[in-house]
């Protein structure tokens, strides 16, 4: 590789903006005219970014809301459409695409783009040609029939649009000549499939196009970013990075409502809960609260009108996923116009849909972890220099210290490391459809096309002929199931069969599984309701949980359906909420189990009045929570140890159904204490030949035995002595016959699809 090719794969971290002369010498008359008419100066991301983007180079910007990074990565561009429109020149064909995770921010930007060119026209007296579109799955076919005659020059769309767009055969002709990508929230899609799925219509697009486009990615607080550019423009291209996330000033309180959680009764707690949250909300003018569930968030709102009749009842609302779509658009549309006081929300709001001016966020509960903090708080103190407030307010003794770490770590910097899916060859299979729909391709250039996507940089050959191998029928075994071939493929190429195909690959494009309830049943056959599908593939075989008030054991499944007993007096081992809990991140559990161990310390050596000044000079944190955490870690310390990385606790006790539980203190967050809990019980259940039944959480996990069955310490110690390759192959079988590992199986299988989530019925009738 030559050196001049070496400097493009850089990533290069930008170190100094550009001043703002430079930057106004690029830029049009009209458009500088507009933007000083609107703002005093360019805002840090702009300084850095735009210069860059007329300069064609890809840029990921990563900076707060409202710190005018959009702004920045569609000045250059819409400077050139005016430069164009002005000579003339501007042709009746797709300049940049604008791709982001939500249909509502879509709808915002896409005002956020209209307007202020309707503004440079006035401003100007000209009239522009300047089109922008709006493409999703909300898009009308008659809208979509008039972007053909008269094609959008911004194209605004969604990651599944954009698959479908490719394989148009009229409209993908618009985008044959794109010179700008913009990547919009790349953090929401990065670790993900549907970022993997995106990142092949990015190569796609950029085979397509007789330029390579100039990549914008667009991002919040994330880490680390150089992966995330990687991810971004794809092998053997460079980029640069925008970093000014320092640039806005954050603000970040944990506040306990009491300084005991242990020996405060709980509905003293609630009480104290909701003053706590009345005062914060009292010294601001419009505040956020964010739950960590969608029951959480009905509760805090009936709650609150419960409490204060008089001030709350007309001043406060709900927004979360299961809400209709209108009443999601009213709530939102009452933010911006300043009529509400207070809107309590899941996640839906996490993401930059423009809600107007926030003076405070809550988090009621952890947010898990310090990127997610971050996004959150950044919704309040909307514009550049305001100040974001944050305020966590602890529900329990775990919240407590899980607070306090995350609002370090958010204030430090300190970020968990996104992990971004290898090589998912389910969603390569949507693509290769996608491809064979538009041309007779050979299995070498398909090839190199997908390997320049970076999820897919290490795709062997054998796995790519593999998947063409599935989509090409080769393995006759599966017509038994009804899966048949949707290419041909033969002598090193490849490409469309049948006029289905299209239909097809149209009707199932994207990865986001399908949100089904799954029927709940007596195995007597009566009906009992319905739970979601994620809750139910957690199951296992002797599983508790509560549905209408009543307690079930699981007993099987049998398709779409669970088959239970009636469990009366016999308590949960998973709660109904589980399927909404948010995993902490495994980072931030390793800091929570050091931290637990220095405030062990500190309390024997210093004792416990020092230990609660050195922790509240030392973390954002007031009296009160500071000596509720050394209470909490005190009353471990005197009756039991505290667990740290050189102590593994383990505790046994039975309880009152006369079951043996064995609880392992294993501080690592919830995705990876369920595959402990899962490989552990499998090995017990196999040493004591009976049924091991486990629950987990962020903390530890539990594995419960007949009362007659006893684990001995060496039992113990081989499992925890396993080998990598010994873990691994014992966590295979424990989920081979789970719920979770049929139901992750079909969301494969429809992504690869082998099942179809829709089929026409008949000719030109769709589903």
């Amino acid at each position: 590789m030559s050196k001049r090719d070496k400097q493009k794969e850089k990533i290069v971290w930008m170190k100094k903006p550009f001043a703002d002369k430079r930057i106004k010498a690029i830029l049009e008359k009209e458009l500088l005219n507009w933007f000083f008419s609107k703002f005093s100066s360019f805002s840090p991301p702009q300084r850095y970014a735009i210069m860059e983007i007329h300069k064609k180079e890809n840029v990921l910007i990563s900076s707060p809301t409202g710190s005018g990074k959009t702004l920045a990565a569609f000045l250059s561009i819409i400077n050139e459409l005016v430069k164009l429109d002005k000579k003339g020149f501007l042709l009746d064909k797709v300049y940049a695409v604008y791709v982001s995770p939500l249909r509502a921010l879509n709808n915002d930007i896409h005002r956020n783009l209209v307007v202020p060119l309707k503004e440079i026209e006035e401003l100007s007296g000209k009239k522009l040609s300047i089109r922008v579109g709006v493409r999703t799955s909300d898009t009308t076919a008659y809208q979509k029939s008039k972007m053909l005659k008269y094609p959008p020059h911004i194209l605004i769309t969604t990651p599944e649009s954009l698959a479908i767009s490719l394989n148009s055969p009229r409209f993908s002709q618009l985008l044959n000549a794109v010179e700008y990508l913009i990547v919009d929230e790349i953090h929401a899609l990065a670790g993900n499939k549907r970022g993997s799925h995106l990142s092949l219509s990015l190569e796609r697009l950029s085979y397509l196009s007789k330029k390579d486009p100039v990549r914008i990615g667009l991002s919040a607080t994330i880490h680390p970013l150089e992966e995330v550019a990687r991810f971004l423009v794809g092998t053997n291209r460079g980029c640069k990075i925008v970093d000014v996330n320092y640039e806005k000033k954050t603000e970040i309180e944990v506040v306990s409502p009491v300084d005991d959680f242990i020996y405060t009764p709980l509905e003293e707690q609630q009480k104290k809960l909701y003053k706590t949250l009345d005062e914060i909300i009292d010294e601001h003018r419009t505040t956020l609260i964010f739950t960590n569930t969608r029951s959480a968030t009905e509760r805090v709102v009936f709650h609150l009108k419960k409490r204060y009749p008089n001030k709350y009842e007309n001043l406060i609302a709900a927004h979360h996923s299961s809400l209709s779509r209108e009443i999601r658009l009213e709530v939102e549309e009452k933010l911006k116009k300043g009529e509400l006081k207070v809107v309590v929300s899941s996640t839906s709001l996490e993401l930059g849909i423009d809600i107007g001016e926030i003076d405070a966020v809550i988090l009621l509960g952890s947010p898990k972890s310090p990127v997610r903090a971050l996004q959150r708080i950044g919704r309040s103190g909307h514009r550049l220099h305001d100040v974001s407030y944050g305020y966590m307010v602890v529900l329990d003794r775990d919240d407590l210290i899980e607070d306090l770490i995350i609002a370090r770590n958010a204030l430090a910097k300190r970020f968990d490391k996104i992990r971004i899916p290898r090589k998912p060859l389910d969603v390569l299979s949507q693509h290769l459809l996608g491809m064979a729909l538009t041309k007779k391709f050979k299995v070498e250039e398909a090839f190199d096309i997908i390997r320049k996507a970076y999820p897919y940089r290490e795709l062997t050959m054998h796995e790519l002929e593999s998947v063409l191998n599935f989509l090409s029928g080769k393995y006759q075994e599966l017509e038994v199931r009804n899966i048949y071939a949707k290419i041909w493929y033969e002598n090193g190429e490849f490409g469309r069969r049948g006029k289905l195909g299209r239909t097809l690959y149209y009707m199932n494009v994207g990865t986001i599984p399908s949100e089904s309830m799954v029927k709940v049943f007596t195995r007597a056959g009566k009906y009992v309701g319905k739970v979601e599908e994620e809750f139910a593939e957690r199951l296992i075989q002797g599983d508790i949980f509560v549905l209408g008030g009543k307690t079930y054991e699981f007993v099987y499944s049998r398709g779409n359906k669970l088959y239970v007993d009636l469990a009366e007096g016999k308590k949960p081992t998973i709660p109904a909420w589980f399927s909404e809990m948010l995993p902490l991140s495994y980072e931030t559990a390793l800091d929570i189990e050091e931290f637990r161990a220095f405030v062990e310390k500190l309390i024997v050596e210093k004792g416990e009045e020092e230990a609660v000044k050195i922790i509240e000079q030392l973390y954002p944190i007031d009296e009160k929570a500071s000596k509720a955490v050394v209470g909490y870690v005190k009353e471990q310390h005197l009756y039991s140890v505290v667990p740290s990385p050189e102590l593994f606790l383990i505790e046994e006790y039975i309880d009152e159904q006369k079951l043996r539980n064995y609880i392992f203190h294993s501080l690592a967050g919830r995705k990876a204490n369920e595959a402990l809990a899962r490989a552990f019980a499998y090995l017990s259940s196999l040493e004591k030949h009976c049924n091991a039944r486990v629950s987990f959480n962020d903390y530890g996990f539990v594995i419960t035995l007949p009362r007659y069955k006893h684990l001995s310490y060496d039992s113990i110690k081989r499992m925890l002595s396993l080998s990598e390759q010994e873990f691994l192959e014992s966590l295979s079988k424990a989920i081979e016959k789970t719920e979770l590992f049929k139901r992750r199986f079909r969301q494969v299988a429809v992504r690869s699809l082998a099942i179809l989530r829709r089929y026409p019925k008949r000719k030109g009738e769709l589903n």
